[in-house]
């Protein structure tokens, strides 16, 4: 029986992290599967799960991959006074097509993710917004080119909470995703999207309700969505759960004979949360989470410094997370 007496504020014990790895590989999948996986009760399950959520520490979030529905992405980096990057991160985090909104290098940058749908594609922000708000020094915009790692099957899933059957067990009852043409989307799926970035495990009919579908058919879309690769399912959980205290963007210029190579190495780090190619002047952007300064230190100098095609790195650390991974809005 498990004992109600662990308190929420505590960091994740061995059961906890055993629901978010499987939650990770199937964040919709029953309880009652997982329980099975994990030899414990359903009830068990559930009441992990609600615990972490309620407390706001952990939760599946639905999310949209947005190499399959041709949208755009930009990393956004503004420079700005000392005294006006929580106001404008701030803004930032109230439009719907920002994500990833953090302040960084001791409160004098702001960086986030624009992504959006349609041909003028962060026109509004990038071109009019941005560089009329006072107080802001530089902006530098970075086109996303290749996700190389951050997207299905994302950060949480290097966890080894669960043993590689246990794992095979929750990979093997997922739709399988097989993603080969375009895809139409319409109004009811950006409300099914929005509702899921609030809430991955939302019940049928409250997302019939959303929707102003029926529960069959927005069950039907849910599963069509996922078999072609559109949407996919993830654990949030507040890094410091893990004992996580650093995280670092890592701005690296490579050779473009090396990019795809060095892509590929960054991807199989335990550290790194999302790597992409990318415009600019540097064409390699990563995001890691460390333990500590001495952690980031050895990642620095070691991994990293065995990359022998980087020829230059720049790190950032950030100090304040503004505004989690969210999903595509719609281009309405």
């Amino acid at each position: 029986m498990e004992s109600s007496s662990v308190s929420p504020r505590l960091p994740l014990d061995g059961l906890d992290r055993a629901v978010v790895h499987a939650l990770e590989i199937d964040g919709r999948a029953p309880f009652s599967r997982i329980a099975a996986v994990l030899g414990v009760s359903e009830q068990t399950v559930a009441r992990r799960y609600r615990r972490l959520a309620e407390d706001h520490r952990a939760r599946v979030v639905g999310r949209v991959d947005p190499r399959r529905i041709a949208a755009v992405t930009w990393l956004v980096r503004i420079k700005t006074m000392s005294d006006a990057a929580t106001a404008i991160a701030e803004a930032l985090a109230r439009r719907p097509d920002t994500s990833w909104v953090e302040i960084t290098s001791g409160g004098t940058e702001v960086h986030c993710l624009v992504r959006n749908r349609g041909p003028n594609s962060g026109d509004d922000l990038l071109l009019r917004k941005l560089p009329r708000t006072p107080k802001v020094a530089g902006i530098q915009a970075q086109c996303v080119l290749h996700i190389a790692f951050g997207g299905p099957g994302g950060w949480m899933g290097k966890m080894d909470a669960l043993t590689e059957a246990q794992a095979a067990a929750l990979r093997d009852a997922r739709p399988p995703v097989t993603a080969d043409g375009p895809i139409h989307l319409d109004a009811a799926d950006d409300a099914l999207f929005a509702h899921l970035g609030r809430d991955g495990r939302a019940g049928y009919p409250d997302l019939a309700a959303a929707t102003g579908l029926s529960e069959s058919a927005v069950r039907r879309r849910v599963e069509q969505l996922r078999r072609e690769g559109v949407l996919f399912f993830e654990m949030e959980v507040a890094p410091g759960l893990l004992g996580h205290r650093i995280n670092v963007w890592l701005h690296m210029s490579v050779p473009p004979t090396h990019l795809a190579g060095v892509l590929t190495e960054l991807s199989t780090h335990p550290e790194v949360v999302f790597a992409a190619a990318t415009t600019g002047t540097t064409n390699i952007t990563a995001s890691a989470l460390l333990r500590d300064e001495a952690d980031l230190y050895r990642y620095l100098t070691t991994r990293i410094a065995a990359l022998t095609a980087v020829t230059s790195v720049e790190s950032t650390t950030v100090i304040r997370l503004v505004k989690g991974e969210g999903l595509i809005p719609p281009d309405r």
